[in-house]
């Protein structure tokens, strides 16, 4: 057996951890590792590696759903939003978080882009949960679990990236994600409620107002502050689920929505959609770069036998299939430590997938496992961008052991989802099935 593709994953490890930017690690290892096993021939390799990307059609929905959620972030919907959901849920247990889920959730099924939905979920609710008395830890939970769910909620500009690698449809993937999005979003919501009932302190309810809205005035703000997004969610999500359009042509869709609405509120500039175009630019050209980098490290270590190598190991061991399976996602999770999620999707999406169609397993609810690992790696440190998003915009007196403390139960809860979905794959397998029958 040959084991020298093996050696790439430390090296690329090594130099990641060293400070170099993953991009460059990635190349480098695979310019290194092609030139050894391949010489001068590697690069007609890389050459055709490019031209993959270059037309993959799918690819065109990542800046199309980053565009999108630029400007939701310049649209003012998140104070709507917040506002239409507040009013029914205002005097729960912990209603404030019980609205900053749901207020998450739509941001989620609008645009898939985590980092703005949890910075503008942060700034308009942190501030109000604090003068409320809300507990510190129940806050930072909130704002990273919910803001992450743009990983597990379609559309998801993870499930674009990870479609192509794993040789899996991106519509199959978001029909089967779908469930258990609502599923782990649902768990959230049971576990605020609980918590705040238990243990009235961590979410106190709000006083009744004197003369406050009455039913309806109340439907009338929700009409008024809902119809809009959700009608630009049913655009973008409806059509790719109905089979109306592609990922990418959706995004497109969602994009002109996106300016849309900003039009409708009346908070539309020219700089402002000058800034979003450049965000969006920036964003694109790093996610397309790790992309093209990943293919290339990819492309040498299947080239140079690693996938080969890899099943004669695991026939080795004489592992069952739900042993191998079970193997994988530890893993998984443990690379979710060190590792953003781009990174571990380019190295071992197309690394696992072989060797989960050898094992018998359907690729897409191995994708969709995998998607629910990628969210926890959102909130496990020290390597976890969610708490780093909401360091970014919460006040000093949230401490980062209070953000440690916040993301636990919220962990806990997205391994529940995980055992869920992996002792019933009809979750994920139902949807994308029904689908396609009725195509």
């Amino acid at each position: 057996m040959d084991y020298l593709p093996f050696f790439m994953l430390p090296v690329a490890f090594v130099l990641i951890f060293v400070g170099f930017p993953v991009a460059f690690c990635m190349m480098i290892t695979a310019v290194l590792f092609g030139v050894i096993v391949f010489g001068d021939n590697v690069i007609f390799q890389f050459v055709d590696k490019i031209e993959d990307m270059a037309s993959n059609f799918v690819l065109a929905a990542v800046p199309l759903f980053v565009f999108m959620g630029s400007m939701l972030e310049r649209s003012g919907i998140a104070d709507r939003l917040f506002e239409a959901i507040h009013i029914w849920t205002r005097r729960l247990p912990g209603g404030l978080a019980l609205a900053t889920v749901i207020m998450c959730i739509v941001f989620a099924a609008s645009s898939g882009v985590i980092g703005a939905t949890e910075s503008v979920v942060g700034l308009l609710t942190i501030p109000i949960m604090l003068r409320y008395g809300y507990d510190k830890a129940l806050v930072s939970g909130t704002i990273c679990a919910g803001g992450s769910l743009g990983t597990i909620i379609p559309p998801s500009v993870v499930a674009v990236v990870m479609g192509p690698m794993a040789d899996v449809s991106v519509g199959d993937i978001m029909y089967g994600m779908a469930l258990p999005g609502l599923l782990m979003a649902g768990m959230y919501i049971v576990y605020i409620l609980t918590l705040c009932i238990v243990r009235p302190s961590a979410g106190p309810r709000i006083p009744a107002e004197i003369g406050g809205p009455g039913l309806a005035e109340k439907l009338w703000i929700s009409l008024r502050n809902l119809v809009p997004p959700v009608f630009m969610i049913f655009a973008v999500l409806g059509s790719i689920l109905l089979g109306w359009a592609s990922p990418t042509e959706a995004a497109a869709i969602g994009a002109l929505c996106s300016v849309g609405l900003t039009v409708l509120y009346r908070t539309f500039t020219w700089s402002g959609l000058f800034q979003a175009i450049v965000k969006t630019v920036k964003i694109t050209a790093m996610i397309m770069t790790v992309l093209l980098a990943g293919t290339m490290f990819t492309g040498v270590f299947i080239g140079a036998g690693g996938i080969n190598t890899a099943n004669q190991l695991i026939a080795a061991l004489h592992l069952t299939p739900w042993m191998l399976l079970s193997l994988l996602m530890a893993i998984i999770f443990l690379a979710g430590v060190f590792l953003d999620w781009i990174s571990i999707v380019l190295i071992f999406v197309p690394i696992f997938t072989p060797l989960i169609r050898t094992a018998g397993f359907d690729p897409v609810w191995f994708c969709v496992l995998f998607l629910v690992m990628i969210q926890t790696s959102y909130l496990t440190p020290p390597m976890a961008p969610a708490i780093f998003y909401l360091r970014a915009v919460a006040p000093e007196s949230i401490t980062i052991a209070h953000m440690y403390a916040g993301v636990v139960p919220f962990i806990v809860l997205q391994v529940l989802t995980l055992a869920i979905v992996m002792a019933f794959p009809v979750l994920v397998t139902w949807l994308p099935t029904v689908m396609l029958q009725a195509r």
